[in-house]
């Protein structure tokens, strides 16, 4: 065991230091995520979401910098993914819109200016929607209309047309003030 531990001494202290760095990484990350979130008054589920999302970047990350450290043969490590990524691309092709819907969810937490709550009009010739946003989901916004109708929109398409936000009206407690 001591053979072991004097061999790799230099792989494993290096690979501490890595987890150590890639956990304090982690950790700001979530606190950035939520506190953009908190200030922007987002949905809690929905800055979850995107603090998950860092996550897995930050474990693809980690996977790298430990992949080094032990001096992996790239060669060989490049023919293992590209032939996975081919067999996973081949069979997912069709599944190109769900990672446009992820990646427009996480533009939309970051730079759309509505929430849950607002109603908005999407500026579409073909499907006009007027509508409030009742939730936020990773891959779509549900929308209830005028008529009480409930859609789901495609993150991706948010992107794509123009729209036009009401922000909500806070509600009178008959106080006499909002």
């Amino acid at each position: 065991m001591n053979d072991i531990l004097s061999l790799y001494q230099k792989e494993l202290l290096n690979s501490i230091i890595a987890v150590i760095l890639l956990l304090l990484l982690k950790f700001l990350l979530s606190k950035i995520i939520r506190k953009v979130g908190n200030l922007s008054n987002y949905n809690t589920a929905r800055t979850s979401l995107i603090v998950r999302y860092a996550n897995i970047a930050v474990l693809l990350i980690g996977l790298a910098a430990i992949s080094i450290v032990w001096n992996v043969n790239f060669q060989d490590l490049g023919l293992l993914i590209s032939s996975v990524f081919a067999v996973i691309g081949v069979a997912l092709f069709a599944q190109w819109s769900i990672l446009s819907n992820i990646t427009a969810g996480v533009i939309l937490f970051f730079t759309f200016p509505f929430k849950i709550g607002d109603q908005i009009e999407i500026q579409d010739k073909d499907f006009p929607v007027r509508a409030t946003i009742e939730d936020i989901k990773a891959f779509h916004l549900m929308l209830r209309t005028e008529e009480g109708e409930l859609i789901t929109y495609p993150n991706n398409l948010l992107l794509q047309k123009g729209v036009k936000v009401s922000p909500q009206i806070p509600e009178d407690d008959g106080s006499g003030s909002l």
